[in-house]
């Protein structure tokens, strides 16, 4: 459905990009640079600009909504409403909320209800992909690489594969 491309392409910028759900609702149709591939996201939170590497099946996700499933309006927002106001822009209330019913479908409703959950599971994605505590901090607007640690796990299983038994314990 047109709602569903949509809720899609939100989720794939959340989850790939570690995008807040802020972040999301102020993209505009002029964030995206096709030529280069890059997705320039106005940071609210730490007022500052920052231009993200679009992933190919972030972007192919948006291409559909755009072609296929965005209404036509006015509105230079990248996501809007589906219905009354129809075209205008989708504040972050939408995104939250179009999350929140995916999570149900999914029969996660108890566990997850917000958006945040993507910006710890890109961050842990780009851990475990290698990439630096410095690389994860640029890449979610982290200024200090202690906010950015809150965002990474320990690999426990990980680690066990490299840790020695302890003493006395049974193998």
């Amino acid at each position: 459905t047109p709602i569903g491309q949509r809720d899609y392409a939100i989720a794939r910028c959340l989850i790939d990009l570690g995008l807040r759900g802020c972040d999301v609702a102020n993209l505009m149709l002029e964030s995206v640079d096709w030529r280069s591939g890059i997705l320039t996201v106005e940071n609210r939170k730490g007022r500052r600009v920052v231009q993200l590497p679009l992933p190919a099946q972030t972007g192919q996700a948006i291409v559909n909504y755009l072609r296929h499933g965005r209404p036509v309006t006015t509105s230079r927002a990248l996501f809007v409403h589906h219905e009354a106001p129809i075209g205008d822009s989708l504040h972050v209330t939408g995104i939250r909320g179009a999350m929140r019913r995916a999570f149900e479908r999914c029969g996660l409703g108890g566990q997850f209800c917000n958006t945040h959950v993507f910006r710890h599971t890109a961050a842990v994605r780009l851990q475990r992909g290698g990439s630096s505590l410095k690389e994860i901090a640029d890449v979610l607007g982290h200024r200090s690489l202690e906010s950015a640690m809150s965002y990474t796990r320990v690999d426990l299983a990980g680690l066990r594969t490299v840790s020695l038994p302890w003493p006395g314990a049974r193998s």
